[in-house]
């Protein structure tokens, strides 16, 4: 049967587990490097991982440019942070650090999304200069949009 898989920390890895993870992560770079071609409805991105002491705590991505469903709802950042490492400022922390990284790829502002409810991430994006444009609905339900001016 395959599918899904649960490994417990003393599994031994499988290799075509490794090789896959590899691959994920050779197209995650290959997606920030602004000279390839994409499929039409993607966009280049630079993907970071949050960790410490070795430990995955999350995760962040800067869109490089906005398509039509992008500008409505996902925004140039997304971030998440595992429940187990929240109420740190890991997310606002990492926020900041990509907000530097989009001011050296030259942007002039970007544009943050949450969900309406998610009061933690509204706060973390206006602790990094957050202005709310608008709450709308939109294909990811309803959501605050902010822009952040570099």
């Amino acid at each position: 049967m395959s599918g899904p898989r649960l490994l417990r920390g003393e599994t031994r890895w499988d290799r075509r587990l490794l090789e896959g993870f590899a691959e994920w992560v050779e197209r995650l770079r290959r997606q920030s490097d602004d000279s390839r071609a994409l499929a039409p409805d993607r966009v280049h991105a630079t993907y970071w991982w949050i960790v410490e002491d070795g430990n995955y705590l999350g995760a962040i991505t800067l869109r490089h440019a906005l398509t039509g469903k992008l500008l409505e709802g996902g925004g140039h950042i997304g971030y998440g942070v595992r429940p187990s490492a929240r109420g740190r400022g890991l997310a606002a922390w990492a926020l900041g650090e990509v907000l530097d990284q989009a001011r050296k790829r030259g942007m002039d502002r970007v544009l943050v999304t949450c969900d309406d409810d998610n009061t933690a991430s509204a706060k973390t994006i206006d602790r990094n200069g957050g202005v709310l444009e608008d709450i709308r609905e939109t294909w990811l339900g309803t959501t605050r949009r902010y822009w952040i001016e570099l």
